[in-house]
Order: structure tokens, then sequence, then C-alpha cells
């Protein structure tokens, strides 16, 4: 199973996503979406499980969740936007969901992918959304297979330079 990571979109789905996303099977949005309508643009490409960060709004608040627990292709997930934990860390968030095999963040912008005890994937897709902090807006993939650790990777939406 192929999974989109995205996070931080603030309201703007850069049409570079509907390319990154263009042969996922899930979407996980980890916050800070905007409106409504950015979901639904999303589901386009795949299905959505999505949570709502500290600048969505309460519209958007009673339709998903703050945190998503589930497990996908038989590995515990965790989906937050992390802004509970200040700037959140993957140790910090390993420490908080200590069940969870892959963490799902966003709230720093900042893009991430690194292991957290050998096991535990985390992965902060970085800002999809209008660059913020002088960094380049990004997305994540993430690969499942049972018995396999999951493979990830860090994509890109604009070239250096780009705005």
């Amino acid at each position: 199973m192929r999974l989109g990571i995205i996070s931080d979109t603030h309201g703007l789905l850069r049409p570079e996503v509907f390319d990154a996303f263009a042969e996922v099977d899930l979407i996980l949005h980890a916050g800070d979406i905007g409106p409504r309508d950015l979901l639904t643009e999303l589901e386009a490409i795949a299905p959505v499980l999505a949570v709502w960060g500290n600048t969505d709004g309460f519209d958007l608040r009673s339709r998903v969740p703050e945190l998503v627990e589930t497990v996908i292709e038989g590995f515990p997930f965790v989906i937050v936007h992390g802004h509970q934990y200040g700037s959140p860390t993957p140790e910090v968030l390993n420490e908080a969901f200590p069940e969870a095999l892959v963490i799902i963040y966003g709230h720093t912008h900042l893009p991430l992918l690194t292991l957290v005890d050998q096991v535990v994937t985390v992965m902060n897709p970085g800002g999809a959304g209008r660059r913020r902090f002088d960094l380049p807006p990004s997305v994540g993939i993430l690969e499942l297979e049972p018995g396999i650790p999951p493979r990830g990777r860090l994509v890109p939406l604009l070239a250096a330079g780009e705005e």
C-alpha cells in the first residue's frame, strides 16, 4: 500500500501534490488543513484520513478528529498535528504514543523522516502550503508491506528557488 502524507496546507493545495500523489491508495493529512473543501479536493485522488491542527476552524474540527489511532496494513499508526506537544520531536511523540509503529505529524513545517528506538517510523512531511520559515513545500510517500519495515521518502514540491 502506498500512502500520501501531507500537512500544513493552510488552504493551499498546490497542483504538484496531484502529481506526487498520483499512485497513492490513501492520503494522511496531519492538520492545519484550511477550508473543508481542500479535503474534498484530496479525496479526488484517494481516500483521506485527516486530523485538525491549531489553525483549523470549528467547521473543520467538527468533521475530523484531533487524533487518529488506526492500523494500516498491520502497522499501528498515530496521526496528530503535534501542536499539543509544543514543538514536537520524534522522541516526545514516541513517548506519548508508545504502541505506535508509525507516527505522522505536522506543525513544525520541517520535513523529517527518521527512526526512533530502531523500529518506530516518524514522518513530518513538512508544510505543503505556502512557504513558511524559508522552508520549501514538501509532502511524503510511505510504502507499506506486511512483514517489511515501512519505506518512506520526502518529496519536494518546488525546485530550489521557486516560490
